[in-house]
């Protein structure tokens, strides 16, 4: 393996390009984006440390089907694709891992489809806010690491001002409290319950 330090705004991966390694995150945080027919940038998700990705393409061999790029300072490690091939396919639980992961991004896309399925922009920032919920010690309901505003506009499909109105209605209504990096969801609740509720949350 070797090393490689990014900078924010730097692309790790460009969608198109060659699989040459399986790629691993050691720090810092980056973002998997695609681009549409008329060059606008699509949020698919976040990656943090501990995550690997790159694995498609190291898998049938095709170019890489999305870009990365780092939304802050960060270190990935590369594991050229010759290796990564030989541990994924000589070892079972490395195998059953990936699988696993797979099947998890699978899941994961369809519900972002979903969301951007949704035609209220409002109920789109909220849906995505949602599904970036986890859960704390003392069952706590926070979005650690949370992503600004541009970036879940592009994950929304919507502009920045509205995401900041989304996030004012839910401050507004004790749904969320601000804690510096991290949104603590107060209401998990209400919050499902406003994703529905299109009469109350403006277009």
């Amino acid at each position: 393996m070797h090393f490689r330090k990014v900078e924010r705004e730097d692309y790790v991966l460009h969608k198109g390009g060659g699989g040459d390694y399986l790629l691993f995150l050691l720090a810092g945080r980056l973002k998997v984006v695609d681009l549409t027919e008329d060059g606008r940038e699509i949020g698919l998700s976040f990656l943090s440390p501990g995550d690997y990705f790159g694995e498609l393409s190291i898998i049938d061999g095709l170019p890489r089907s999305a870009s990365v790029i780092a939304t802050e300072p960060a270190l990935v490690a590369l594991l050229p694709s010759t290796q990564a091939v030989s541990l994924i396919y000589s070892h079972a639980l490395v195998a059953e891992r990936v699988m696993k992961r797979l099947a998890q991004k699978i899941r994961s896309a369809s519900s972002h489809r979903a969301i951007l399925a949704i035609p209220n922009a409002h109920q789109r920032v909220f849906a995505l806010l949602a599904q970036l919920i986890k859960t704390a010690p003392g069952g706590l309901a926070v979005i650690d690491n949370m992503p600004t505003q541009q970036e879940i506009a592009i994950m929304a499909n919507t502009s920045r001002e509205t995401v900041s109105r989304a996030l004012q209605v839910l401050i507004q209504n004790g749904v969320v409290e601000k804690d510096l990096r991290r949104l603590i969801v107060r209401k998990p609740e209400q919050l499902k319950a406003m994703i529905l509720d299109t009469d109350k949350n403006g277009a």
